[in-house]
Formats: structure tokens, C-alpha cells, sequence
């Protein structure tokens, strides 16, 4: 499969027409067959392909992304349609003024914009099982969930459909299908990429983030999406592996490959991990269910059952608990950063275990059978709480179920992530195996 790099010194060669990849894209996303695609958006990729087309041949520079074609988690905003966040309650509302910042500027890069992806219902859950739009299937198995709530956006791309893919990450929702469907994600640190044009699920912790099958894929475009080039740094990194609760409910090969990577590492224990995961579960359910609380108590029955109930319940918290739980989070931000400030990366497994079943989500957990839903996030969501940018790598696995670790750094420390990963991949401890059966189309 072609790279996002390889396409675009294509298109900007001339060698190929941004026209010709897109019109195969649309082949592809349209033969979908792991419910992974909402919407094509034909017109829009073939016009913006014949714009980057238009722009080479009169000379003009035609973008770092120059026929790149590429898709969208459905909370995006597009310009001219409902922004749905996977709800059809949603999809007959108004339609988006403009698009989101993030895709403004994809498109001034020359990337086209050809579907919107599957998400769990306003981006709550972890599964991407969606009463409205379906369960989306993992590439690698179709039998077994793609993880959520960016399960779509991860599935395109780990089926060869596009090279990559953006979505959002609040819990875990970037890391997690990254991890089940043996992908390289990315949540950067906080406010670093823009979310203007998104819609929200719980605004303390939201933030978007790409998915590639190519990790200069991701740092070109992650690149874009912030405006300047990427800077991986020089020197030895210093690197600590996170013990206590990051050693249990975790995959054996996760464990064994973080030793690995860093026999010699420090294993350090964060604080009130617990706690942590508490806290972010209580601050996402309340500021989810007060931004859908008037709409819940207008049309209940218009939500995903699953999703609702959990809304409502988070409209009920009371608002002296919510406070607490902020409280907590500014003080272990701080003693987090001061614990951590000697490390520019931190290991640790990211989601517990390799893909559930669809037809049986649950997953094992000190020992016993909990909600794959739920429970898959349990080692992303204190990472989360923490603010800290995290780079969700996979192990490399040929003809197994993909496994994915959490390379975790500092603010601004983005740059040694993907350096680490680089040599990881060199080593060969870490990169992306695509299934057997994963369109080639265009980018053969």
C-alpha cells in the first residue's frame, strides 16, 4: 500500500492525477465492507481532486498533502452537511456553515476529503457500536470490534481504504482503535491541534488526532494540522516504563515488549491511578449529559439507548462532586509533571487486550468478565487525565491479533515520540501489519 508521502510526490510529479486517486478512493470507501464509511462525499473529493489537478498544472504549488485522499470521524464539521456525531437525531438538523478547522486545513495542504466515519454515539463508548449506523469491524478479523469511539476512522485506514484518517480522542477514543486495529494514532498534548468545528463529548478532555499505516504518514500530517514542521530532536531519550496498575490487565506480549524496549528503564508507579480513572469518568459523564440535557429532556428516544442512559445519568451528577473531581485533576496534573520531568517517554500498554468479539464484548478484568464498552480504556483514561501527548504504537505481530502500546511524553515533547518510535520500528519491536485482505485500489 502507498503511503500519504508516496501519493502526494505523485500528484505533485505529475506522474499521477489527484483525480484518478480519488475517483479509486470513492471505488473503495463505497465497497466498504466493515461499516466503516457514514457518508461519501463524491462530489466534494472529485471537485477538490480537479482543484489540486487544476493548481499543478498552472504551475501553483498543490500542498504537502497534494491528492492525498483521506476521511473524517463524523463529529467533524463539513461544510453543507449535518455534523451527525453519530446520531441520527442529528443527521436531520442543520447543516455545517463551514467546515472544521482541522479539515480547512487539510484541504489548503491539497489532501481531499472523500467520507465521514463511524464513531460510537457522541463519541461515548469505546466499542464504535452504533444503534443507528452499526458495529463497525475490525479489518484483522471481521468476527471481532475495531475499539471506539474512533472505530471507523481506524478501520479505513487498517483496511487500506485511505491512508489516513482523522478522529477524536477524550478517553481513549484515538489509542484504543489504534491499538485494536494495529495502528499508529496520536492525541497531542493538550490544545495543540484545533477544535473548532468539532463537536464536543466532555471539553476538558477532548482533543482530535490522526490515524496512519505509516509513521511519517502521521508526522506529516500531524504537521499540517498544527501549522509547523515537526521536530524529533537529537540525543539519548530518556525513557521509564509505568509500573502498578499499567503491569496488570495487560497482555502478556505488551508487557514483555516494554521490557524489551527498556530492560534497564525505571519502573515508576504513578499515584492515585485509580483515583485518576474515577475522576475522568466522572468529569466526562457530567460535562456529556450537561451539553445534551436539554435535548435529552426534549426527544430521550432520539439517542442510542446505550449511550442515552449514560448520558442521563451524567446529567444527574451533582455539581459539588464535579468540582471535586477538577480539584483533584489540578493537583495531580502538577504531581504528575513534576514526577515525570526527568523522562522524555513513558511506557505502557494501551488498550488491555487484543480486539473483543463482537458477539461477545466483554472483556477479562481482575478476573472477571467486564463491558468491553466501558472497560477497554482503562489504561488510556488516567493518561488522559494527566494532559500529557501520547503516541499509540503497534507491536509488530504478522498473523496475530494487533496489540498496542501508549509511548507517552512531556508537553511539547511529541517530537521524541516519534523519534522513539522510529527506532522501534527499526529494532523491529514496533509497525503496522495490514490484513491479509486490505484494499490495495489506488495506492498499489
Amino acid at each position: 500500500m502507498r503511503t500519504a508521502i508516496e501519493i502526494a510526490a505523485a500528484v505533485r510529479s505529475g506522474a499521477e492525477t489527484a483525480t484518478h486517486i480519488a475517483a479509486r478512493t470513492l471505488d473503495a470507501l463505497a465497497a466498504d465492507q466493515h461499516v466503516a464509511v457514514t457518508r461519501l462525499l463524491a462530489e466534494r473529493a472529485m471537485a477538490e481532486a480537479a482543484a489540486v489537478d487544476a493548481k499543478r498544472a498552472l504551475g501553483g504549488d498543490p500542498g504537502l498533502l497534494a491528492g492525498v485522499p483521506y476521511a473524517v470521524k463524523d463529529l467533524f464539521d463539513v461544510a453543507g452537511l449535518p455534523t451527525t456525531a453519530g446520531s441520527v437525531a442529528r443527521a436531520r438538523g442543520p447543516s455545517a456553515a463551514a467546515d472544521a478547522e482541522a479539515v480547512q486545513r487539510l484541504h489548503a495542504a491539497g489532501a481531499v476529503l472523500c467520507a465521514t466515519l463511524n464513531m460510537d454515539a457522541f463519541a461515548y463508548g469505546f466499542a464504535t457500536v452504533n444503534a443507528d449506523y452499526g458495529t463497525t469491524h475490525n479489518p484483522h478479523d471481521p468476527a471481532r470490534l475495531a475499539g471506539g469511539s474512533s472505530g471507523g476512522s481506524a478501520a479505513a485506514v487498517a483496511a487500506g481504504l485511505v491512508p489516513f484518517a482523522l478522529g477524536s480522542d477524550t478517553n481513549g477514543s484515538v489509542r484504543i482503535p489504534a491499538s485494536l486495529c494495529g495502528l499508529y494514532g496520536l492525541r497531542p498534548a493538550r490544545g495543540d491541534l484545533p477544535l473548532a468545528g468539532t463537536f464536543p463529548f466532555a471539553e476538558s478532555f477532548d482533543e482530535i488526532g490522526p490515524f496512519a499505516a505509516n509513521l511519517d504518514d502521521l508526522a506529516l500530517v500531524w504537521g499540517v494540522l498544527r501549522g509547523s514542521a515537526v521536530t524529533l530532536g537529537q540525543g539519548p531519550l530518556r525513557v521509564a516504563r509505568l509500573g502498578g496498575r499499567f503491569c496488570e490487565n495487560a497482555d502478556p506480549a505488551q508487557l514483555a515488549a516494554i521490557n524489551a524496549i527498556a530492560p534497564d528503564a525505571p519502573l515508576i508507579d504513578l499515584p492515585d491511578v485509580a483515583r485518576a480513572r474515577s475522576a475522568a469518568f466522572v468529569m466526562t459523564a457530567y460535562e456529556g449529559g450537561k451539553l445534551h440535557h436539554e435535548a435529552l429532556a426534549t426527544d430521550p428516544f432520539a439517542y442510542d439507548p446505550a449511550v442515552r442512559d449514560r448520558l442521563i445519568a451524567g446529567a444527574l451528577l451533582p455539581d459539588a462532586l464535579y468540582e471535586e473531581a477538577r480539584a483533584f485533576r489540578a493537583e495531580h496534573v502538577a504531581r504528575i509533571a513534576a514526577l515525570v520531568a526527568d523522562f522524555d517517554v513513558l511506557l505502557a500498554p494501551s488498550a488491555p487486550c487484543a480486539a473483543p468479539l463482537i458477539a461477545d464484548p466483554m472483556i477479562l478484568i481482575d478476573g472477571e468478565l467486564s463491558e468491553a464498552r466501558s472497560n477497554l480504556g482503562m489504561h488510556t483514561q488516567p493518561i488522559t487525565f494527566t494532559g500529557l501527548p501520547v503516541l499509540a504504537a503497534p507491536l509488530l505481530r504478522a498473523g496475530q491479533l494487533p496489540l498496542g502500546l501508549q509511548l507517552i511524553g512531556k508537553r511539547g515533547g511529541e517530537g521524541a515520540l516519534l523519534r522513539l518510535a522510529a527506532q522501534l520500528e527499526q529494532r523491529g519491536v514496533i509497525g503496522v501489519t495490514m490484513p491479509a485482505d486490505a484494499h490495495s485500489g489506488d495506492m498499489t
